[in-house]
């Protein structure tokens, strides 16, 4: 390479943040894998041979494929910059993404959801918060990293609708369902305070000094959360606050909903990617098929 890998990688991290509007999560994680590269080459060039061996290398970490094929798709993107920058470097189509097994999509029906939904206790600041977070998640299949970003001035409860910016700095509107809108307004009513973000700590030593960021409930809180009343609700999918985003979709799609409209509410760039959800629309074509065919009769 023309110029030293490290200095390379800056500009790319740059470039990510600046031209390609990234969120903070994306750049950290490219950050990361291009930075255990580094480590591993020290100062050798970056070759394919190289490569392979760090390949290897993440192998016998016993990285699980999913995660090696995140490192080789950061290292292609890192070359496929270069070379719009006429820097000379290893081609990256001659860098293969590992092979990962499908897993089947985990979405909870509606007893579990509901189940899910009935879990946290009104009557404490804790479970009417928790019971929010729930509702919000299943109404808009929301990603956490949307949801844990929201402050309290971007929900419309009269319209029931709120912006947010996505994966890849995309935009769209978000809907919010009656009973999610009703919950939100009971916790906002519970609440004394004036922090910005929508959901926060509650109790704790530094809930009166900390900052508005500091009370700010993380990605892994939320996480935390799902999984405690999972739990509670004794259903046997380890559900995730993923899950409740696919959930969402299911039952949105088994409703009638046509899938353009899912992909726009989900936020996602292609439809190949709302196109996951095809247990439900092959479920929904057989019972066409089963009905209206002739054949059937």
């Amino acid at each position: 390479m023309d110029l030293n890998l490290s200095v390379l990688v800056r500009r790319f991290l740059e470039y990510l943040e600046v031209e390609r509007n990234c969120s903070r999560l994306t750049i950290r994680n490219y950050q990361h894998y291009l930075n255990v590269l580094m480590e591993y080459l020290e100062d050798r060039e970056l070759t394919l041979e190289e490569v392979r061996k760090f390949r290897l290398f993440l192998a016998r970490r016993e990285l699980k494929s999913v995660t090696q094929g995140y490192y080789v798709i950061a290292i292609r993107s890192f070359l496929k910059w270069c070379i719009k920058n006429d820097i000379k470097c290893l081609a990256p189509e001659k860098l293969e993404v590992p092979k990962v097994t499908e897993h089947s999509l985990k979405f909870l029906d509606g007893d579990q959801i509901n189940r899910l939904l009935n879990q946290p206790t009104l009557s404490t600041k804790t479970g009417l918060r928790d019971k929010a977070i729930l509702e919000l998640l299943f109404s808009t299949g929301l990603r956490v990293s949307e949801l844990v970003n929201l402050n309290r001035e971007q929900i419309n409860l009269k319209t029931r609708e709120f912006g947010v910016v996505g994966k890849g700095g995309k935009a769209r509107v978000v809907f919010i369902s009656k009973q999610s809108a009703e919950y939100i307004a009971r916790y906002l009513r519970s609440r004394t305070d004036k922090i910005k973000p929508l959901f926060i700590r509650i109790g704790g030593k530094k809930e009166i000094s900390s900052s508005d960021e500091e009370m700010r409930l993380t990605a892994r809180s939320i996480q935390r959360l799902v999984k405690h009343y999972v739990i509670l609700a004794k259903i046997p999918v380890m559900a995730t606050p993923h899950t409740l985003r696919h959930s969402m979709a299911t039952d949105l799609l088994k409703s009638g909903a046509d899938i353009r409209s899912v992909q726009e509410i989900l936020g996602h760039r292609n439809i190949a990617t709302t196109q996951i959800y095809t247990h439900v629309t092959d479920a929904r074509l057989r019972e066409v098929h089963d009905k209206f065919h002739q054949g059937n009769r």
